[in-house]
């Protein structure tokens, strides 16, 4: 918005048609920072959500292994 209000200041603008066109770089910036910041939380939770349900599955292993072994070992 300010770069637009400097060059309608440079180029000797009206403030009225200055103002109109920083209103429109305002919603097309917000739109674009509103479709990048979507875009990062689907990513980030994707992440987080895959490496959750590994650890899960790495603990569930664990246990599964931790008790094999127990069942193994009072047979013998």
């Amino acid at each position: 918005m300010a770069l637009v209000v400097l060059r309608g200041a440079i180029g000797g603008e009206l403030a009225g048609q200055v103002a109109c066109e920083s209103i429109v770089a305002l919603i097309i910036f917000a739109g674009v920072g509103y479709v990048s910041g979507w875009i990062a939380d689907y990513l980030i939770r994707d992440a987080l959500e895959r490496n959750f349900r590994a650890r899960v599955d790495w603990y569930r292993d664990g246990l599964t292994d931790s008790v094999y072994d127990k069942t193994n070992s009072s047979k013998d």
